[in-house]
Parts: structure tokens; sequence; C-alpha cells
């Protein structure tokens, strides 16, 4: 009955997966936001977003934040 370290367990791999890949999107989404421009305060407002709330705030910067980035020549 007891268990042992070199067990597989697939659903701690699956929510670790999950953490590592949650994480990797955050920082990633902040890097995006300080490398780019965007008008006025939106820059402030989006990496406040994002660090306030981190998995949704990463993917609603994803689909709605990355088209507000101003593009320069």
């Amino acid at each position: 009955m007891d268990k042992t370290i070199t067990e597989f367990s697939l659903g701690l791999f699956t929510w670790q997966a999950l953490i590592i890949i949650s994480f990797g999107l955050w920082i990633f989404c902040l890097i995006d936001i300080l490398r780019n421009q965007f008008q006025k305060n939106d820059k402030v407002i989006w990496a406040l977003v994002v660090i306030l709330l981190p998995f949704i705030g990463s993917l609603l910067y994803l689909f709605i934040g990355q088209s507000k980035k101003l593009k320069l020549n």
C-alpha cells in the first residue's frame, strides 16, 4: 500500500506541466509588454492585469493586448 517515489503519477505530472506552462506564459507576456510600446497608459494597465491575474491576464493579453501594440517602422 505504500507509494514510493519511483512510481509515476499522471495526475501529478499533468498539474506540474500546467503550472510550468502557465509560469512560462506569464513570463513571456511580461517581457513582451515591457519590450513594446503602447498608447498612453496601456503598458501599465496590461502589466498590472498580467501581474494581478497571472493565467487569465496572460490569456487576455495574448488575445486582446497584442493587437493594441504600436507598430513602429
